[in-house]
């Protein structure tokens, strides 16, 4: 089975988190080699998956958008999220959703790190859960 993580490293501190937790469930389960696509920012994580989407038995989004003093903050998460949703059910491919939205930085560094929250590491596991019931 053939996996593609697509990581958006517009903080790169969180995003080197997010992999690692990824990158130690994914060996844990036997997948030794994986693809690693690097995109600027969430908002273009979906079309990366969208352009791969029948090369790869499934997907992995990690990434990271924290709240600012501007709507953007709903308008990039809620798009990006439902862009993922739409892509995995069409496709009926597995997406780890490992894109956490955090008000602060400080939040992010929590929810990304493997010894606390691990995002990354959850991501990489409902993906794998899913490859699973549909093999």
């Amino acid at each position: 089975m053939k996996i593609c993580i697509v990581a958006a490293n517009y903080y790169p501190k969180v995003l080197n988190q997010l992999f690692k937790g990824a990158n130690n469930v994914l060996k844990k389960n036997g997948f030794k080699t994986y693809k690693k696509i690097i995109v600027p920012g969430i908002f273009e994580i979906p079309v990366v998956i969208a352009k791969y989407i029948n090369k790869y038995d499934a997907f992995i989004a990690l990434g990271c958008v924290i709240k600012g003093k501007t709507p953007h903050f709903e308008f990039i998460s809620k798009s990006t999220i439902n862009s993922l949703s739409f892509l995995s059910i069409y496709h009926s491919k597995p997406i780890g959703n490992g894109i956490i939205t955090c008000l602060n930085i400080k939040q992010a560094l929590e929810r990304s790190n493997v010894k606390e929250k691990d995002k990354g590491g959850e991501a990489a596991k409902a993906a794998i859960s899913v490859l699973k019931i549909f093999k």
